[in-house]
Formats: C-alpha cells, sequence, structure tokens
C-alpha cells in the first residue's frame, strides 16, 4: 500500500484487525507507522467491539453450546410430532396425472356419468359423479357420496367394504337399466357401487350376476311347497316350538330368492319376486302387482 500511495491522489482505505487484548499504545503506533509508511487513511477493528462481526479469532464455547442445544430441542420437537402420527391414517393421494374411466349409466330414465381415477395400480382412488339434471338436489346428493369415497379409498378403506354397505340401497330413482350386468337397479348408490364390484373386485361379478329371475347364479330355485314339507320335518309349528320359528327358517330358505328383497310387513319374512313386484311366501301379502 505505501508503494502505490505515491500514484494515487485519494486515500487507499485499509481496516487494521488488532486483537481484542489490544492496549492503547499498540493502537497509536499502528497509526504512527502508518503514517511513516506514507499512507493517507487507515482504519482499525479490535476483536469482539461489536455484537456481530464477519471475522472471529476465537470460537465462544458458550454460544456453541447454545445453539447445539436448541438444535437437540427442534430435532425432539419433530420427533413428537412424527410419533404422534403413529396409527393415524395416512391419505394417499392421487397423481396430477392419472388414468381414469368413464361410465354412462340410465336408471328408469334418469341419465348420468361417473368417473373413476385410477392410482398406477390399477386400483381405484377417487370417484366423480355427473348427473344429466345438473343442479337438483340428486345431483347434489350424488357429489356429496363421490367426495365421500373418494376421501375413504384414500385413506385406505377396502372397496369391498363400501361395496358391501352401499349396494342394494333402496330408494328412489330405481328401476331397470341398460347395463346387462345389473338389470334392476334398487337406486342410483346401489347401480355405482354394485358397478364397482363387478369391475374392480375379483370374483364379484360371478356371486352378484343373476339369472333373471332374482337369484344369484349358483343358487337353483326350489319349488315353494318343498321348501315349505323341509321346514316342517326341521321345525314342526307346535306349541313346543317358539313363535316365529317357522318364519324364520322360511325366510332363510327363501334368501336366496332376491338378495336385496324386502321384509313382509305383516308376518316379516323375506319376500319373494312375483313379476315386477314381490309377495310373502308365509301369508301372501304382495305389493300390489299379484
Amino acid at each position: 500500500m505505501s508503494a502505490a500511495q505515491p500514484f494515487i491522489s485519494g486515500a487507499i482505505s485499509k481496516t487494521v484487525n488488532v486483537p481484542n487484548n489490544c492496549t492503547a499504545d499498540e493502537i497509536r503506533n499502528v497509526y504512527i507507522e502508518a503514517w511513516r509508511m506514507g499512507l493517507k487513511c487507515v482504519a482499525i477493528y479490535r476483536d469482539g467491539s461489536k455484537m456481530s462481526q464477519p471475522l472471529n479469532t476465537a470460537k465462544q464455547a458458550t454460544e456453541e453450546a447454545e445453539t447445539l442445544k436448541q438444535t437437540v430441542a427442534k430435532l425432539q420437537t419433530e420427533i413428537d410430532s412424527l410419533r404422534a402420527l403413529i396409527g393415524q391414517p395416512v391419505r394417499r393421494r392421487m397423481a396430477d396425472t392419472r388414468t381414469s374411466i368413464t361410465h354412462k349409466f340410465d336408471i328408469a330414465g334418469h341419465e348420468g356419468y361417473f368417473t373413476v381415477g385410477l392410482y398406477d395400480d390399477g386400483t381405484p382412488g377417487e370417484m366423480f359423479i355427473t348427473m344429466s339434471k345438473e343442479g337438483s338436489t340428486i345431483g347434489g346428493l350424488m357429489d356429496t357420496i363421490a367426495t365421500l369415497t373418494s376421501v375413504s379409498l384414500q385413506y385406505g378403506v377396502p372397496l369391498q367394504d363400501l361395496v358391501r354397505k352401499f349396494a342394494n340401497q333402496r330408494f328412489e330413482p330405481s328401476g331397470y337399466t341398460k347395463n346387462p350386468q345389473i338389470r334392476l337397479a334398487t337406486s342410483l348408490v346401489d347401480y355405482i357401487f354394485r358397478w364397482m364390484g363387478i369391475n374392480f373386485i375379483p370374483g364379484y361379478g360371478d356371486n352378484a350376476k343373476g339369472n333373471g329371475d332374482g337369484a344369484p347364479a349358483g343358487h337353483t330355485i326350489k319349488p315353494l311347497h318343498a321348501e315349505l314339507t323341509a321346514v316342517r320335518a326341521v321345525a314342526p309349528l307346535s306349541a313346543t316350538v317358539p313363535a316365529g320359528a317357522g318364519v324364520s327358517a322360511i325366510s332363510e330358505s327363501v334368501a336366496h330368492f332376491q338378495m336385496d328383497a324386502p321384509f313382509c310387513c305383516e308376518c316379516g319374512t323375506r319376500l319373494v319376486r312375483s313379476g315386477s313386484c314381490f309377495r310373502c311366501p308365509n301369508c301372501g301379502t304382495s305389493l300390489g302387482c299379484s
């Protein structure tokens, strides 16, 4: 700096760093030496004279210990938060780009579409339902059902449980459909979840497929008098038989006639299909068609 100073009209800015224990005489000698060398300007900085500085000549043990304690406390907080998540359901979100299947349905003239989004492994993870009369009450209810189904699937609820709970729900609109695999739907919810079972649950279609008379595949409809004869042979209706035992046996014997058939309002026996309605095999009560 002293060699370059004569060729510069201004001063060269230079900071001289001195230790913390530097005395006043030593600082005075720095200025005198700079003057003797021909420097026009010099600055002195004593170590530790400010709260923070870019250059430290010694490590502060107390500060390091405090920093270490803060780091340990932060890590402990994160560990506690992770432990709190153990046992809680974890949502498996869908990818931003995913494959989906869209199906059109028609139940007694009520048309609509529902789309099933798939994970990479081909399992369903979301559902969207659009009715032809968007904005109606039934459209809003179906949107709600689709949202609940999507959240349930993403949180790991088995599709088998959803199908078992929602299939065969009975309410309007209901009726015949254009789907040969689901000839008669007792409600929109019944149709949608039976379709889900047929397409995503192995073997469900074989077990749920009807033979045209309301009985699932694999069952043979026996004459009613033969069923009643077998019931009387097993549990004859006498004073020693509890009341209702015969009715219960009849209900069990004809349960395979129609898996979603209602029960008789007079005696409680499961009804069997008679044309497009149902009839009680025990007391003969009919829902209006026979």
